[in-house]
């Protein structure tokens, strides 16, 4: 079987660095807020291009703590909208909706599967505040059109960068382009942890202050709570796993490209679709998504052949129950996206023989 993503391979590839740092950890008795956290807080934001990382406990705290500290600080208020894109993973709206702001889903291009930019200007009413680019599969949704309009509204960007450790636009990374932007290092990241990890970018000193107090019970100083705050911090063992692989990320994102590559000048079924790419910088491959009208016979089909795929999303959020508010609402293109993509075995450890055989596969296959 190929599969999906190998994360023992993964894993195996760093094992004698990952088992040093972890060690290194134990044996100083130092779990909490120490100093490989502040290491890779300030590996990372360099990296990225921002002036501060803060480490949390997942993707969804980061942007969870983003809006909650603007509300904080006053620069949001309870209600206000918040446009986000309707075919992404739950988590972006739950970081909306779960600090009483109020979630706009809006179609993406039909293209380039990212938030389109005439879908922004056309859902601005005088309550929108912010936008959320989230940067899905990979790929960068930041745009100079993006940018003007949300500056010509004064509206803030915050960008979703769970998918997309490492993607450039003109020569920044994403993480960088917006006002803040909310990480996740889950396992199966381009930048995976080897649990649950997270952190938030900001070239904001006031807004990353917040955020740290606030990810900490809302305490800067032991004992001393200045905001209504949570337990979402960054622990030592993680940090130390993320110092490892963070040297390795641009490497291994170029391997992606050139899994990438191989699949869309290989594949050349006309019932599958291909991602559209203007730009491999920006573009980092978490997701190699197809789309194809019979889907489900397809990934059934590939399983028997042995290979492993996903679906990323089977259910967009408008149609799930926690959101019954929105079930009547009509997204096509979202819809259509999530009926027929798969998503095919792609990683840094992936040979070419195991690229080649899925090619092979799913250029025999037929609907």
């Amino acid at each position: 079987m190929i599969k999906f993503l190998d994360l023992e391979k993964v894993t195996a590839g760093h094992a004698n660095e990952i088992n040093e740092a972890v060690s290194r950890v134990v044996n100083s008795g130092w779990y909490l807020l120490g100093e490989e956290v502040k290491k890779f807080e300030n590996s990372y934001a360099s990296y990225i291009g921002a002036d501060y990382a803060i480490g949390c406990g997942n993707g969804l705290d980061a942007l969870w703590l983003i809006f909650r500290a603007w509300l904080e600080l006053g620069e949001l208020q309870q209600g206000d909208e918040i446009i986000v894109p309707a075919n992404t993973y739950i988590a972006s709206i739950l970081a909306i909706s779960e600090n009483g702001l109020t979630p706009v889903p809006v179609e993406p291009d039909p293209i380039t599967y990212q938030i389109s930019p005439e879908k922004i200007e056309q859902a601005i009413t005088p309550r929108t505040k912010a936008v959320m680019l989230v940067h899905l599969y990979g790929q960068c949704a930041y745009s100079n059109r993006i940018e003007e309009i949300c500056r010509s509204h004064n509206l803030k960007i915050v960008e979703d960068n769970a998918q997309s450790h490492g993607c450039l636009f003109e020569r920044r990374h994403t993480g960088s382009l917006g006002h803040a932007a909310g990480h996740s290092f889950y396992p199966g990241k381009n930048l995976g942890a080897l649990g649950d990890a997270g952190a938030v970018t900001t070239s904001d000193e006031a807004l990353a202050s917040a955020i740290r107090a606030i990810a900490n019970y809302g305490s800067h100083k032991k004992y001393v709570c200045r905001y209504r705050g949570r337990n979402s911090r960054l622990d030592e063992i993680q940090a130390a796993v993320l110092n490892v692989k963070l040297r390795y990320l641009d490497a291994d994102n170029t391997r992606r490209k050139e899994v990438a590559k191989n699949y869309i000048t290989g594949i050349t079924n006309p019932a599958i679709t291909l991602p559209s790419i203007d730009n491999y910088d920006s573009h980092v491959f978490h997701i190699f998504p197809v789309l194809a009208k019979n889907r489900d016979n397809l990934q059934q089909y590939l399983t028997h052949n042995g290979v492993q795929t996903l679906i990323h999303y089977p259910i967009p959020p408008h149609l799930q129950e926690c959101y019954p508010q929105w079930n009547r609402m009509s997204f096509p293109v979202t819809e259509k996206i999530h009926r027929e993509e798969l998503s095919l075995p792609i990683s840094p450890i992936i040979s070419n023989e195991e690229v080649a055989e899925v090619i092979d596969k799913i250029n025999r296959w037929h609907q």
